[in-house]
């Protein structure tokens, strides 16, 4: 390896190294180790006054509290994970596909789909869950899901009509096309049921069928929850205090420290491994669905077809995810989805494996070189500075630390946009950035249709500006297609095209986890991280 080559992957783990031992030593305004709102805002674990059953749960800020579904993605898996709302179907540790709060479905040309209810089921303020008041929610998340960003139409079609049976206790949904799909797309939280019209306020907390409900909510610090009464089942604990922290060792901390009984994604490896070594705790990961990437704003400077593959060929992503940082958390590989999963990964061709040199010559060749000696190359005359949002939240902003310095070797400048969650979601959808880091997982209706999506020329949530012919025609046929074996060739075929392409920038995948102290008795980690707070979490006897 030539001595520049070293020097950039020693810079690269330095840095990586740097950043986990300030993580390590991140102290808040009091003095204790915590992220936004974790020191002096967590209630005492386990048992409260009267007697009470109390979890406390420390967990990113993913949105800074809305569980309006509708509004956008963020807000919806808020909905979910902390136990308010609950869908038609849900997913099973092997993505299989499971009814909730559906009974049963029958279809004969998956145009036509009647979905028997199951009975009994009640919102959190009494009122009885209906086939009208399920028509109703769908109904609104449609209409409403378009002013935000949860884009609903990705999962049920806006031309799909829906009719009410009280009687029969049916939904019927007639769709446009064939969707071989539609049980996994209704379990995608988006389309969580809940009672539009029994709630007054869609951002503070909405009226769902979930075990637990909100109570109060604190910006940036988190939610206090309280048991749903009209639970079907028992509910464990009285109530629920979320706290909002960071990333990397802000949540171990707080585990080990009692302030919290619960947390979920602990990214630091050293945090991760000492709580696994510990008897204290119990560490539970699930098998890893998700993509770390980044996507690639086509509207901007990396419209550019050789910038964006000397970016992949200068960047080692092999180095990165073998880190001490990283390593172990994400498993490295080029593709935008899983290796893990049942898409021809070992068929597909990486073009743009890790060469420094040879993406020096490439932009070298096509005249994108540093004509003023500052450093920066040039593109029509302008230095190219990327914008890169990204987020803490399971090694994001390590990532695209390391991705800057692999950039700035190559002779690309960075402006990098670190903020919330939020603010990274938000630069995405009105193409404010260049690179735009993210962390999804991949077959979250049970199959890659809805991640795929994006990518899709015709695509309301084509927030890249990506646009190939031979992708659309194919996923079209992809979407109209219900025979399983000819689905799985056309997604090795669409990971190959971007692949070829260079439409994304791919970190690695990620296995999610959640720890808890001795005051829990039970909690785990879905493989569809849909489900964190459950009346599976129960205190220890």
């Amino acid at each position: 390896m030539k001595k520049r080559t070293q020097k950039i992957v020693a810079l690269v783990l330095a840095v990586l190294m740097l950043a986990a031992l300030a993580a390590c030593g991140a102290k808040n305004e009091t003095g204790k180790t915590g992220g936004s709102g974790s020191a002096g805002t967590s209630a005492t674990s386990g048992t409260g006054k009267s007697g009470e059953k109390v979890l406390t749960f420390g967990c990113q800020m993913y949105s800074d509290g809305l569980i309006n579904p509708a509004s956008q993605i963020n807000c919806a898996w808020n909905c979910m994970r902390f136990g308010v709302g609950e869908a038609l179907f849900k997913f099973d540790d092997s993505m299989n596909i499971q009814p909730w709060l559906a009974e049963s479905y029958t279809t004969d040309d998956l145009i036509t789909w009647v979905i028997k209810l199951r009975d009994g089921i009640m919102f959190s303020n009494g009122t009885e869950m209906t086939a009208t008041k399920v028509k109703e929610s769908l109904d609104w998340v449609r209409d409403e899901g378009p002013n935000g960003s949860s884009k609903p139409g990705k999962y049920l079609s806006y031309d799909a009509t829906i009719t009410a049976d009280d009687a029969a206790n049916t939904i019927t949904i007639v769709l446009p096309a064939a969707d071989i799909n539609l049980p996994g797309n209704l379990a995608y939280p988006v389309m969580e049921i809940i009672d539009v019209a029994g709630t007054s306020d869609f951002d503070a907390g909405v009226v769902g069928t979930g075990p637990y409900m909100v109570s109060t909510h604190t910006d940036l610090v988190g939610y206090e929850m309280v048991k749903n009464p009209y639970y079907r089942e028992t509910v464990p604990y009285d109530k629920v205090i979320i706290t909002f922290m960071g990333d990397a060792s802000a949540k171990a901390s707080a585990l080990q420290a009692g302030q919290v009984d619960l947390v979920e994604n602990i990214t630091n490896v050293a945090d991760l491994k000492k709580l696994q070594d510990d008897a204290n705790y119990t560490v539970d990961i699930a098998s890893g669905v998700r993509c770390g990437f980044s996507w690639m704003n086509f509207k901007g400077v990396l419209g550019n077809e050789t910038l964006r593959k000397a970016i992949l060929m200068g960047i080692d992503y092999k180095t990165i995810c073998a880190s001490n940082t990283i390593g172990g958390l994400y498993t490295p590989g080029f593709s935008v989805l899983p290796s893990t999963l049942a898409y021809g990964y070992d068929n597909l061709n990486n073009p743009y494996e890790y060469d420094i040199d040879a993406a020096k010559k490439l932009l070298d060749d096509a005249g994108i070189k540093d004509t003023n000696n500052n450093g920066i190359r040039e593109l029509n005359g302008e230095d190219i500075y990327l914008r890169y949002s990204s987020y803490e939240n399971r090694l994001l902003n390590d990532f695209s630390d390391a991705h800057t310095l692999y950039l700035t070797e190559l002779g690309i400048g960075v402006k990098s946009q670190y903020g919330s969650s939020d603010d990274c979601w938000n630069d995405l959808i009105s193409f404010n950035y260049d690179l735009d880091n993210n962390n999804w997982t991949t077959v979250g209706t049970g199959d890659p249709t809805e991640y795929l999506y994006n990518w899709y020329g015709p695509s309301e949530s084509n927030f890249c500006g990506y646009q190939n012919d031979e992708y659309d025609k194919l996923f079209e046929e992809y979407l109209a297609s219900s025979d399983t074996a000819r689905r799985t060739e056309i997604v090795e075929r669409l990971q190959q095209i971007l692949i070829d392409d260079a439409a994304v920038l791919v970190d690695g995948y990620y296995n999610s986890s959640m720890a808890y102290s001795k005051n829990v008795g039970y909690a785990h980690i879905h493989t569809a991280d849909y489900y964190w707070i459950t009346t599976e979490i129960v205190p220890a006897a």
